[in-house]
């Protein structure tokens, strides 16, 4: 693949959009809750606010099983540009909370492909596709919520491949939290999300076809499990942005960490998550209204 004879295609789809509508129910919310060892279990009324990021137990991808690819996604070519490599990462989101998402609310999620870009890294190619989500709620005319989705795609692993250097995780945590990523944990968010990419839960798959030495950690899920940390800790703060980035992949073979620190300004939280070795594996930074 190059940027000359690929790059015109997949362009376009830059501006393609399309609109998908949902009712926030509670039982996904209780469900999350559970998967988050929340005690006690909220009880998820009509009219309760949805916590940020949760809005991901909806709108789910019900691709008819015909239409499923050999990764467990949808085949290409339909929403997202049909980009001609094996292996897909969600790499990192930025968001900007406006207004609640609650219990009962009718929502509606236009989602508009924003950029695609084609660079060549130490591995080989890479496509970043840039996804821009707006949330309205009940009919509203501005969104409740934006959200970019960044999703990175990439060549199959080669013998001869060098991993990038690893970047050690920041200090100053005063906020943390150990989190034993076993395969129960990730089939119920691959359930809860109804997110079919086998290299949450297909070891032989993920180990065998993509090359990786362990079923991975979801970025959304660490991103989650990130914000539900500050929740933990400032059950009454706001939230009005956030951003994550992927940094390393996070595998289910040891614990890995989430941390937090309230920054002295009082508004930004900086977040990360390290693995068992100290490696920074995903960067965030939320700031409170």
């Amino acid at each position: 693949m190059s940027n000359t004879t690929e790059l015109g295609p997949l362009s376009q789809w830059v501006g393609r959009s399309e609109t998908v509508h949902d009712r926030i129910g509670a039982t996904p919310v209780k469900a999350l809750a559970a998967t988050l060892d929340h005690e006690p279990l909220p009880a998820a009324h009509e009219g309760d606010e949805l916590p940020p990021l949760w809005h991901w137990l909806y709108f789910l991808p019900l691709h008819r099983q015909s239409e499923i690819g050999p990764d467990g996604h949808a085949r290409r070519g339909g929403f997202l540009p049909p980009v001609p490599l094996p292996r897909r990462m969600w790499a990192g989101g930025q968001f900007e909370f406006r207004s609640p998402l609650r219990v009962g609310d009718a929502i509606a999620r236009t989602s508009t492909i924003d950029d695609v870009t084609v660079k060549e890294g130490r591995t080989g190619t890479l496509v970043f596709v840039k996804v821009r989500h707006e949330v309205r709620c009940n009919g509203a005319a501005d969104p409740a919520l934006t959200e970019f989705h960044d999703i990175v795609y990439r060549e199959a692993q080669r013998p001869d491949d060098v991993a990038p250097p690893p970047q050690a995780a920041h200090a100053g945590a005063t906020w943390r939290r150990v989190i034993v990523p076993d395969d129960v944990l990730l089939f119920r968010y691959s359930a809860l999300t109804f997110n079919g990419h086998r290299i949450h839960y297909d070891r032989r798959y993920v180990t065998g076809t993509e090359g990786y030495p362990g079923l991975i950690v979801h970025g959304p899920l660490i991103a989650t499990l990130l914000m539900d940390l500050l929740r933990r800790e400032l059950p009454d703060a706001k939230v009005g942005t956030f951003r994550f980035k992927a940094v390393r992949a996070t595998f289910d073979l040891h614990p890995f960490h989430v941390n937090g620190r309230l920054e002295p300004d009082g508004k930004t939280v900086r977040l990360w998550a390290h693995d068992h070795e100290g490696w920074l594996t995903m960067d965030a930074t939320a700031t409170l209204r």
